[in-house]
């Protein structure tokens, strides 16, 4: 079957798997927006010094927590979109499973809280490495990477299906986010790695969203 033949005859999605994939589309405007919040009205929190993570700490750290998990299950539900559509090859497949990873542990980094540093909380004193601070740490930074190379695999479908354009943005989310989060200069860390997860969620927001208005064969 030619890379044109596999286009013109994608299965338009079902129900379900549109619903699955709208998951995606308000996957990253829910994160970003609530974090933005959050940023500039949670006292004493300073993007350029504190990480997005601390905000899960306070008695205002509940909204962050559950920001975490509900982006976190959507992604999952945009992953599984992702699955059931026409996507075949072992990138197609693996795609979409490395951005399970990346849903996964953002639920689960709202449920393992890292640790009071930098003067936040207000008052709270630096806490010592706990155990699920190192979880939380471990976690989103695999989750992260996982995002990127899922990127980075469907840019090479989304070229095997023509779509140039895609498959570019797909590629530059992937290299820039995985420069971003690498980099090894520790100044201004916190602001780089907030930049990769909103750049991963607004890739998943308009591929969610391409796919949703018409679909596209991502066969081999």
């Amino acid at each position: 079957m030619s890379h044109m033949s596999t286009l013109t005859r994608a299965a338009t999605p079902t129900t379900s798997t549109r619903t699955l994939l709208a998951c995606g589309v308000a996957a990253g405007p829910l994160f970003t927006g609530v974090s933005l919040l959050q940023v500039l009205a949670r006292d004493g929190f300073d993007l350029g010094r504190h990480p997005l993570s601390l905000l899960s700490l306070g008695d205002a750290g509940w909204v962050q927590i559950a920001n975490f998990a509900v982006t976190g299950v959507l992604s999952l539900g945009f992953a599984l979109g992702l699955r059931l559509s026409p996507v075949s090859g072992w990138a197609g497949r693996w795609g979409p499973r490395l951005y399970g990873g990346f849903g996964l542990g953002l639920v689960l980094g709202g449920v393992f809280v890292t640790e009071p540093s930098d003067g936040f909380p207000p008052g709270a004193a630096d806490g010592s490495a706990s155990w699920h601070s190192l979880v939380h740490d471990v976690v989103a930074g695999v989750a992260i990477d996982l995002a990127l190379v899922s990127c980075l695999l469907l840019a090479r479908r989304f070229r095997r299906a023509r779509e140039a354009g895609w498959a570019a943005y797909s590629l530059l989310t992937g290299v820039a986010g995985l420069t971003l989060s690498w980099w090894p200069d520790p100044d201004g860390i916190s602001v780089r790695l907030a930049a990769v997860v909103v750049l991963v969620l607004a890739w998943a927001t308009a591929t969610a969203t391409r796919l949703l208005a018409a679909p596209v064969g991502l066969g081999a």
